[in-house]
């Protein structure tokens, strides 16, 4: 196989997103109803995290699948973090591959008129993440693992 054919299926397998078969664990988690504080707990079943990735993970991970090194590619995620911010504070909508799309939304106060409105208005700021396509489909078929359940 050549480089550019070993390459080419890193790409084609990263690209895949049916390929991920983990099951997703779970926990037991008892709340109470946010919108009826009057009413009794109930028990929910709730996604179980089993770690974190971070930036440096990311680089190492990145040039092990690539002939970059970690350092590179620590620059790389790097001027990638900065050009999303940029780009979020001009306003645009960052799209972000087969990942999805990054968006700033605010919430405002409401106002009488449209001259009592300014930049006081804004009461709060996000970024919105709307999911790709593919990632929805992937999302459909994670499927989950209730060993060890345990509250």
């Amino acid at each position: 196989m050549s480089i550019f054919q070993y390459k080419l299926k890193i790409v084609i397998d990263i690209l895949n997103l049916n390929q991920y078969k983990m099951a997703l664990p779970l926990k037991i988690v008892k709340k109470k109803d946010p919108r009826d504080l009057t009413k009794p707990e109930k028990y929910y079943v709730a996604t179980k995290a089993t770690g974190e990735v971070n930036f440096e993970d990311l680089a190492r991970i990145t040039s092990e699948q690539c002939t970059a090194s970690v350092a590179d590619c620590y620059l790389v995620l790097l001027a990638l973090e900065h050009n999303i911010k940029d780009a979020l504070s001009f306003g645009k909508i960052v799209r972000f591959g087969f990942l999805g799309s990054f968006q700033i939304s605010i919430s405002s106060y409401g106002e009488d008129s449209k001259e009592a409105l300014g930049v006081n208005s804004v009461k709060q700021r996000r970024i919105l993440f709307r999911p790709d396509k593919r990632v929805k489909t992937f999302l459909k078929k994670l499927t989950f693992n209730k060993q060890g359940f345990k509250d």
